[in-house]
């Protein structure tokens, strides 16, 4: 597993990721999702959450 990456442009400001974030590593800065990589778990919570589809787990 890898750590999800957000695509920016896409990322609608819902916040949905931060609500589904186990380890509360997502936050928003600028009405944009955040990944603190340091603390993320690689669970993939936030990508099946995001209704933009702009969270992608390689």
């Amino acid at each position: 597993m890898t750590i999800p990456k957000i695509d920016k442009e896409e990322c609608t400001g819902c916040e949905e990721c931060v609500d589904a974030c186990p380890a509360e590593c997502i936050s928003m800065k600028d009405d944009i999702a955040v990944i603190n990589e340091s603390e993320c778990t690689e669970c993939d919570a936030c990508v099946d959450a995001c209704p933009a589809e702009c969270i992608k787990s390689d």
